[in-house]
């Protein structure tokens, strides 16, 4: 058996025993950072494969959240006597607005959770894609969209819960989601989703799609002379980014029991972007195990030297860009030049110890 699969095996059985040996804290951490990976995923897919760099994926994190975190707020409330959720009671809200009662339905807030920013990113990308829009503006189209989508969220405090969002919410279905039980269901939720949108990509990246996707990543205007729009590639791309971002969102709210602007404006969207740099974005696990690093160092590093958390993302960005273009996971792919310059580095020890 080859290595990698070795490693893929320790791997997955980690993920599925990990309720069993580590802390509360730290399943709640793991959880939240594997929801975190679905929507890093996506960004491999957009950037990795499709050549489109998006600073904007908070917008549809944020969308799933909010899809299912309006839920949770009417979890239990009888809207049929004129209950509210407190924050509107306290912004002097005389009745609940209209677009919130059918997410009193569960099975139709999850179903908007992929939905609403699957459809959302498809009118975007197609509005965007079909003037030829790509690199930088494209870029900065969507940075720009997470600031309107943030602002948006904080002025309208009577009905989203402004700048503190939606917390404050226990159960689901009827059944609580703050218990030690709960919070290994969701934890296995997310693992099982995790694993199944890796293997979807792959299936996705291997066929004839994925093929003619990078295809317009490599060469646009060929792809144009021979006869092909790459305009529909690019959308389903960014649409499916869209929806693992809100699956992502979702989980993650479900997980750390509040969505907010805090996560989902230009900041927590160029993170990322960065976490993505990190573990490598043309390579599916590198978008995993780039997440998992950047965020536990965060956490320990943050809890530290609070003040310091951003000048050292900063600087692991730009020694990612520049030495590493292919991210942690290219040291592991035989042929790339990280690989290569790994060698030379042992090599260069073993002489000096020779010596």
């Amino acid at each position: 058996m080859q290595p990698k699969y070795i490693v893929g095996a320790i791997v997955l059985l980690f993920g599925a025993t990990a309720p069993f040996i580590i802390s509360t804290y730290e399943l709640s951490l793991l959880g939240r950072f594997l929801a975190l990976s679905i929507l890093a995923m996506g960004i491999m897919l957009t950037w990795g494969e499709a050549g489109i760099l998006s600073l904007g994926q908070g917008v549809f994190f944020g969308l799933g959240g909010y899809c299912l975190a309006l839920h949770l707020k009417l979890e239990g409330l009888n809207l049929a006597n004129g209950d509210m959720p407190d924050f509107m009671v306290w912004s002097g809200v005389s009745a609940l607005p209209a677009f919130w009662y059918p997410f009193a339905n569960p099975f139709f807030s999850l179903a908007c959770v992929v939905i609403v920013p699957g459809f959302f990113a498809a009118a975007f990308s197609w509005l965007v894609f079909r003037r030829r829009v790509g690199g930088v503006y494209f870029a900065l189209i969507t940075q720009a969209l997470a600031l309107a989508f943030s602002t948006l969220l904080i002025s309208q405090q009577a009905y989203t819960g402004g700048f503190n969002g939606l917390t404050d919410y226990s159960t689901m279905f009827g059944l609580s989601i703050t218990t030690t039980g709960a919070a290994e269901v969701i934890y296995w939720v997310t693992f099982v989703l995790v694993v199944a949108v890796y293997f979807f990509l792959r299936w996705l990246l291997s066929s004839r799609y994925g093929m003619m996707l990078r295809a317009t990543r490599d060469g646009e205007n060929r792809v144009r002379f021979l006869g092909h729009d790459p305009v529909p590639y690019k959308v389903v791309a960014f649409s499916i980014a869209g929806m693992l971002a809100g699956i992502g969102g979702a989980l993650f709210t479900l997980h750390a029991g509040v969505v907010s602007p805090a996560l989902v404006g230009v900041v927590p969207s160029i993170e990322m972007v960065v976490w993505v740099a990190v573990g490598g974005r043309n390579i599916l696990w590198g978008a995993i195990a780039g997440t998992l690093l950047v965020n536990f160092a965060k956490d320990q590093i943050s809890s530290a030297l609070p003040s310091l958390w951003l000048y050292g993302l900063g600087a692991l960005f730009i020694i990612a860009v520049s030495f590493l273009p292919s991210g942690i996971a290219g040291m592991f792919r035989p042929g790339s030049g990280e690989e290569r310059i790994v060698r030379q580095f042992l090599s260069r020890r073993k002489l000096s110890s020779a010596e």
